[in-house]
């Protein structure tokens, strides 16, 4: 028996090779490309990101990563984004003046964090809900933050058919979101990969929910 397949998403993103490494520590098959029927096949999806928002959603569009991740989404299919990664789900991005629309897999907009100390460099607590997967066994762990903008604000309405999305928040001046559980959909606004063993611990989670041979 072997791990689940897990492709990070190779469209030049800075932090691919530190992903990697830690989803294969974790026991993870890894395969950085952004080949579609790669993606495609993967039984999970990492999104990385770091940088400019911008600068992130013109990589992927170059890669067709809209595309690529929608069409797993819609399949129901694992994904998960980091850091930029996370950001480029909201609907759009508001850096430097700059605004960009993003992949709207969620609505909401991704700011400047409420903080005179920027950027957020360094470890943080966060608060985890009840019932979440990806902290399982993480209560009062810290985690490796590099940002200086996040979704500030959930708005997604709780009702609907689909159970309600699993937010953690963490708090640098004020509060912002530093993770999501929607389904298929997961997302981190922190660095597991550079997180240490708590981080490897959350990894381990993630993987364990995917569907391997």
């Amino acid at each position: 028996m072997s791990g689940p397949s897990v492709v990070v998403l190779d469209y030049g993103s800075g932090n691919v090779h530190s992903a990697a490494k830690a989803l294969e520590e974790v026991g993870a098959r890894v395969e950085l490309t952004a080949v579609p029927a790669r993606v495609a096949e993967a039984d999970g999806l990492v999104v990385p990101g770091v940088g400019a928002f911008a600068a992130v959603m013109r990589a992927l569009e170059a890669v067709r990563g809209p595309e690529l991740i929608d069409r797993r989404l819609a399949g129901g299919r694992p994904v998960l984004g980091i850091c930029v990664g996370m950001q480029v789900l909201f609907e759009r991005g508001i850096e430097r003046g700059e605004d960009t629309e993003g992949l709207g897999q969620w609505p909401g907009v991704v700011s400047q964090l409420e903080s005179d100390i920027l950027p957020h460099i360094g470890w943080n607590s966060v608060e985890a809900p009840d019932g979440s997967v990806l902290f399982s066994g993480l209560r009062d762990e810290r985690f490796y933050f590099v940002h200086s903008n996040a979704a500030l604000e959930w708005v997604l309405p709780p009702d609907g058919p689909l159970p309600a999305p699993r937010l953690t928040w963490s708090q640098h001046g004020g509060r912002f979101l530093a993770a999501v559980e929607n389904g298929p959909l997961s997302a981190t606004q922190f660095h597991p990969e550079k997180s240490g063993q708590a981080g490897l611990r959350l990894l381990a989670n993630w993987v364990a929910t995917l569907k391997g041979d």
